[in-house]
């Protein structure tokens, strides 16, 4: 791919990217010099998607939610560009930091934390330095039992949930957040404890469309009424992320300018009805904080594919693939819906027909897509799969002793690889390494 030739414009930012936008051709020399399953990060999209983002929360605080795509590229783009890091677990802490995100912007948002993952956390040098989010009333005790000497913020459960599926809807879940109205009493104990506490956090879920947006809105009211009554000082009130993308090629994209103003009125509504004065004039609130994660890298990828085997059956075409569930599991977990594209040059001359396409793992699960239209497959055809950029490769696991796939990363048109294909011989490493010991 000489000089990026083919590849979009980095000015080019419509609100979605569909499948039919990324060229064919450059893809194909990725897959050629790469070899396939593949994953492509292109990283002037995640910045085209930052940019958009902060057009419409200019004066929130905006962060990624790093578990949608933990790659050093994509992590390092939005360091760059003054993105904090919201991080679930203590690896994610290790890659934000590594990454360039300065102490200051790295939140720890961690759910039920292991104690190697606090005491990992607490013990940094930076760890002053960060703020840590606390869940539950026993996670605030042990995160004072390791004298952690940073800020504090507090999850609550809002008792509104919503996302693209249920396992991924948070908000009402009673493993998420203390509840909404014991909030004051763990903001009490944390003061007692001489921490200083500087946000309350929530979110909804994840994947949320415009068919959820009145559970996020009230979601954001609820916190907004809420950080008035806890806390008049706090320093900001975060309502997380979750906005969705449209994966299927003929829904619309988010109005995300149309969710910003509704998120901003309705945390300003909820914020004056708990301060207002007896004249209605009511003090600003803290600053209010987004942390989208699948928005920013979403539709910045895509997965490549090969056609191994196709066996045509009375019901349908099944089409083999060499990416499977260890590549991709979000259409076995979550039923999820990928587009997927045949990228050879005579398409136009084929026929369409039903296929599903089946990836290479002795599971009823491993179906990347059930009969889907495509153009009819030959053994040697590369398939593109959209909207992988985000618990993609993040997802993608060891079962069944296969290797995880390379992933490239694209900036300018030029690609640079990100994580390398793992070798048979380095799923026994740890195995060998034990023996050695």
């Amino acid at each position: 791919m000489p000089d990026g030739e083919g590849w979009p414009a980095s000015t080019d930012n419509p609100a979605v990217r569909r499948l039919s936008d990324w060229p064919a051709e450059p893809l194909r020399d990725l897959a050629d010099e790469f070899e396939t399953p593949l994953y492509v990060e292109d990283l002037d999209r995640v910045k085209a998607n930052a940019s958009r983002l902060r057009s419409a929360f200019p004066d929130a605080d905006l962060s990624y939610a790093v578990k949608a795509n933990t790659t050093r590229p994509v992590l390092e783009t939005l360091a760059n560009r003054g993105v904090g890091a919201e991080c679930a677990a203590a690896g994610e802490v290790q890659r934000s930091l590594a990454a360039g995100f300065p102490a200051s912007r790295v939140r720890y948002t961690a759910v039920n934390p292991p104690p190697r993952d606090l005491d990992y956390v607490c013990g940094l040098d930076a760890a002053d330095e960060m703020v840590l989010t606390v869940g539950a009333m026993d996670t605030l005790n042990r995160v004072a039992e390791r004298e952690f000497e940073g800020r504090l913020c507090v999850r609550v459960n809002p008792g509104v949930g919503a996302g693209h599926h249920a396992k991924v809807s948070t908000g009402a879940e009673p493993k998420f957040g203390v509840p909404y109205d014991r909030t004051a009493e763990v903001v009490e104990r944390a003061l007692e404890h001489g921490f200083e506490v500087v946000g309350l956090h929530a979110h909804a879920g994840s994947g949320i469309s415009g068919d959820d947006l009145s559970a996020h809105r009230e979601l954001v009211r609820r916190m907004g009424a809420l950080a008035g009554d806890v806390d008049e000082s706090l320093d900001f009130v975060a309502v997380g992320g979750g906005f969705g993308v449209p994966y299927r090629e003929d829904e619309p994209p988010l109005d995300l300018d149309a969710v910003a103003e509704a998120t901003r009125e309705a945390y300003g509504e909820g914020w004056r009805d708990s301060v207002a004065g007896g004249d209605g004039s009511a003090p600003e609130p803290p600053q209010l904080a987004i942390e989208p994660g699948r928005y920013f890298v979403a539709d910045a990828g895509v997965l490549l594919t090969t056609v191994n085997t196709v066996k045509p059956t009375p019901e349908t075409t099944v089409v083999g693939v060499d990416a499977g569930m260890t590549t991709l599991v979000r259409p076995a977990m979550y039923d999820a819906y990928h587009e997927i594209r045949s990228l050879e040059p005579d398409v136009p001359r084929r026929d369409t027909v039903g296929c599903d396409v089946s990836g290479p793992v002795c599971e009823t699960a491993d179906v990347l897509a059930r009969n889907r239209p495509l153009p009819d497959p030959s053994r040697g055809d590369l398939l593109a799969i959209g909207n992988t950029g985000a618990y993609g490769y993040e997802m993608a696991s060891n079962y069944n002793s296969r290797p995880r796939p390379p992933v490239v990363a694209v900036e300018h048109g030029e690609p640079r690889l990100a994580a390398r294909r793992e070798t048979l011989a380095e799923l026994t490493r740890l195995e060998s390494e034990a023996e050695d010991s």
